[in-house]
């Protein structure tokens, strides 16, 4: 027999409070990532952020929710991104997790979201029949140093007995990148790095179509999902913690003293995001800011859905790339979900739409 238990922001927020959360087998949610999704901004006191399943008494899964919203010929649009998606293997055939996604869709009147999913969670979307694809984007993923290390055992288990020899091959290989980019020089126009939005930068993405304001954007970088701590929580099998988990906020000026860009950054554990980029003018001295950016904090790899600037990277003589390859990102909308948005319309989603911020 299964029961499922919604949770909303002040009911998610007294399962935290009181600690039930961490009695069970497993952890349906971090606790840091609980209080994140109950400061969201574009989540009603009303709409559920956590879904969990006990199958006999016992926790068997969870489904999280992020919701969202479109404003859509001036009226508010209210969907949801699925954050989190498992089912215990001691609870495996029992059909939990289809239980716990049509609760979801049910909830959200079937105006569900999905992106960044595992290949597992993809089949199983796919197999209910109810998701479409739409609105991919089409990205870049730069290298700027080796890290054979991590990358080859990952890929192929069999080998991490060698994983000393990649670390030494490593060390050789970025040490010659190093000596390549010591002659990378700071820019020569205005540059400010802050660590959360700030009233002029508010001001100038204000012009900006944007999903999320700037109060939004801050929120979460207050609230992560992510810490930085060198530990691992063996209990929640989602994002939690990093070594090194950081945001930048980014104003570019011109030589008149000019605001022409403001960015988010995100550096985890050596790899870089541009979850949220706005720029009318000197999209050029953003590039050469990020050069600058990638050598001094010594960035393994950046990926970029950002298609202007893409085009830009490809044209700059000091981007310090040592190889590239194309990425998509896919999302799946549920079929009533489409049918409810209007013909043609665009969600214009920049790299941090979603939960792809928060991680």
């Amino acid at each position: 027999m299964t029961e499922l238990k919604t949770f909303n922001k002040k009911q998610l927020e007294d399962f935290i409070s009181s600690g039930g959360f961490e009695g069970f087998d497993f952890l349906p949610i971090s606790e840091h990532r609980a209080k994140s999704q109950i400061k969201n901004l574009k989540a009603s006191d009303d709409q559920v952020l956590l879904i969990l399943a006990f199958y006999e008494g016992k926790l068997a899964g969870y489904v999280g929710c992020l919701p969202d919203n479109f404003f859509i010929n001036g009226e508010i649009f209210r969907y949801a991104w699925l954050s989190t998606l498992y089912v215990s293997e001691a609870f495996r055939g029992k059909r939990i997790a289809k239980k716990l996604l049509n609760k979801a869709f049910d909830e959200f009147d079937g105006n569900i979201v999905a992106t960044e999913f595992t290949k597992e969670a993809e089949a199983l979307y796919n197999m209910l029949g109810v998701f479409d694809y739409a609105y991919p984007k089409q990205g870049k993923r730069y290298y700027f140093r080796t890290d054979a290390s991590k990358m080859i055992p990952e890929k192929k288990p069999e080998t991490k007995a060698l994983t000393p020899l990649f670390k030494i091959g490593d060390m050789v290989a970025n040490s010659l990148i190093s000596l390549k980019n010591i002659t990378a020089k700071k820019t020569e126009f205005r540059f400010e790095i802050l660590d959360q939005i700030d009233p002029e930068s508010s001001v100038f993405i204000s012009k900006f179509k944007s999903r999320r304001n700037a109060e939004e954007i801050n929120v979460f970088i207050k609230n992560p999902w992510v810490l930085e701590n060198k530990g691992k929580e063996d209990q929640y099998l989602f994002s939690s913690y990093a070594q090194i988990f950081k945001y930048f906020w980014v104003k570019i000026y011109d030589h008149n003293n000019t605001l022409t860009a403001c960015s988010l950054l995100l550096l985890r554990d050596g790899y870089l995001k541009i979850p949220y980029l706005f720029c009318e003018t000197g999209l050029d001295h953003f590039a050469d800011f990020l050069s600058y950016f990638i050598v001094k904090n010594k960035v393994k790899a950046l990926t970029s859905y950002q298609k202007d600037l893409n085009k830009e990277l490809a044209k700059s003589k000091t981007f310090p790339k040592i190889y590239e390859r194309d990425f998509e990102r896919r999302y799946l909308f549920q079929t009533r979900l489409i049918q409810n948005l209007p013909p043609g319309f665009d969600p214009e989603y920049q790299d941090g739409d979603g939960d792809c911020m928060m991680t």
